[in-house]
């Protein structure tokens, strides 16, 4: 692949802080190298405007190796772009050396994600839906001997599959309800598929549900969207899993959800 640059424009959304009105910002970038990532050309725009005295641009990241879920803009309309099943961190510039070579980014929107500053949304909702429910009450001592507890290489494969989403948000940002269910699914689905989560099934599907609608987030109709968007290819299989076992436990328990609001 040739090492020569081309140009590219850049409109970024800029908003102070939560309460403040935001703008896109037209940018310049003269020389976008195509082996950088897009975290890797906003480092460089950002160099480039504290020289000139400006602010940078605020945005999220961590690992940068896809892996942590930090990361997360939509540019051009496409949470963490055009390149399916690739994070933010993980978009390299070459995928734009044909175009289009204007580009729109802007921060995850949904309630329930509210801007903190420029690209950066608090996605703490999350953290507050896995707290519900996404846990198994045993002990976390050493590990167990790998065959002590048979697991179907089926079921395995499954619940890796769910274990897979890293909490990116991507999802939200697709769905036209901005519902969360595929993150929810997956969360309740990769510990309700192991020996280890049966005990607290029921329960954990209740409660973090009931937390996900407290969050603000939307139902889900079955637009699919969230599955094309998020970078690990999360099923929407794990979102019926989760309603089999929501309306289950509602037809089963014996005590109410606490109001969760």
């Amino acid at each position: 692949m040739s090492d020569k640059t081309f140009k590219m424009t850049l409109h970024v959304w800029r908003q102070s802080g939560p309460n403040d009105a935001g703008k896109f910002e037209r940018y310049e970038c003269p020389e976008v190298n195509p082996h950088m990532s897009f975290l890797e050309l906003l480092d460089d725009l950002n160099e480039r405007l504290i020289a000139d005295g400006q602010e940078g641009i605020a945005f999220d990241h961590d690992c940068r190796e896809g892996i942590c879920g930090a990361c997360g803009v939509v540019i051009n309309g496409v949470p963490h772009g055009p390149q399916r099943r690739t994070t933010t961190c993980q978009l390299h510039m070459r995928q734009f050396i044909n175009g289009p070579h204007e580009v729109w980014v802007e921060p995850f929107r949904a309630s329930a994600f509210p801007i903190i500053k420029d690209l950066t949304v608090d996605r703490g909702a999350f953290d507050r839906i896995i707290q519900a429910g996404g846990y198994v009450s045993v002990r976390t001592g050493s590990a167990a001997e790998a065959n002590e507890i048979p697991v179907p290489k089926k079921i395995a494969d499954r619940a890796m599959d769910a274990a897979e989403c890293i909490g990116c948000g991507a999802c939200v940002a697709a769905c036209p309800n901005a519902s969360a269910s595929l993150f929810t699914g997956a969360k309740i689905s990769h510990l309700g598929l192991l020996p280890q989560g049966q005990p607290e099934r029921e329960d954990r599907a209740r409660k973090m549900v009931a937390q996900h609608d407290a969050e603000g987030f939307g139902g889900c109709t079955n637009h699919n969207e969230c599955e094309a968007a998020c970078p690990k290819g999360i099923s929407v299989d794990f979102i019926a899993q989760m309603n089999r076992d929501f309306l289950k436990s509602m037809l089963t328990a014996k005590d109410d959800v606490p109001n969760r609001k």
